[in-house]
């Protein structure tokens, strides 16, 4: 996989770790993760930005079942505060302990956690995505959840980094759609929200 790079506001002036260097995850090394592809992204990130209306600085991130289907998700605006997976971590842990229980009692984890970011800039990779990326596998590892995909939002689309999909729209600019569209009339399924509170959602048809 290609990656381009740019350089990110965030990730100027940062303190380094006691290692010498910031908690962040190269291309390569989140290339090599094995992080297993979404079926259908395009209808992921419509969902999400439907149900959130992420402006820039806000991440949204999402659990989804086997089937791939919305169990719970929580939106946050990130700190202005130099771009480290630690901090990014503790984040976004906290907000999956608030809307879903932990699997960490399972050999094997069976539900998937993605983080969705929208910020300003183009798709290429920046140490601020980095950051993200090391704090999802971490967050993961520590709820007992299997790492999933991490997903750009920015004025030019979404993009899936690490997988090379991607598309226009939604994008920052665009309206959110309204849920009814985005999701099919299937079966219902209880989806937990930020605030702790059940909100219906309907199973969304892969296509």
């Amino acid at each position: 996989m290609t990656f381009g790079f740019a350089s990110s506001a965030a990730s100027m002036g940062k303190p380094a770790n006691s290692a010498g260097r910031l908690r962040t995850l190269e291309p390569a090394e989140w290339a090599d993760a094995g992080i297993p592809l979404l079926r259908s992204p395009r209808e992921v990130v419509s969902g999400l930005h439907a149900r959130h209306r992420p402006t820039p600085t806000t991440a949204v991130v999402a659990v989804l079942d086997p089937e791939e289907r919305l169990m719970a998700s929580a939106s946050f605006a990130r700190r202005s505060a130099p771009a480290d997976g630690w901090d990014f971590r503790n984040a976004l842990l906290a907000h999956l302990r608030r809307v879903i229980p932990h699997d960490l009692r399972r050999r094997t984890p069976v539900r998937t956690a993605i983080l969705l970011y929208c910020r300003e800039g183009d798709e290429r990779w920046t140490e601020e995505d980095g950051a993200w990326m090391w704090g999802l596998r971490d967050a993961c590892t520590l709820h007992g959840l299997r790492c999933g995909a991490y997903i750009t939002l920015t004025r030019g689309g979404w993009q899936v980094l690490g997988e090379g999909r991607g598309g226009r729209r939604p994008n920052l600019t665009s309206d959110p759609g309204d849920l009814a569209e985005v999701s099919a009339s299937v079966e219902p399924l209880e989806l937990r929200t930020a605030s702790g509170a059940p909100e219906a959602l309907r199973r969304t048809a892969a296509r």
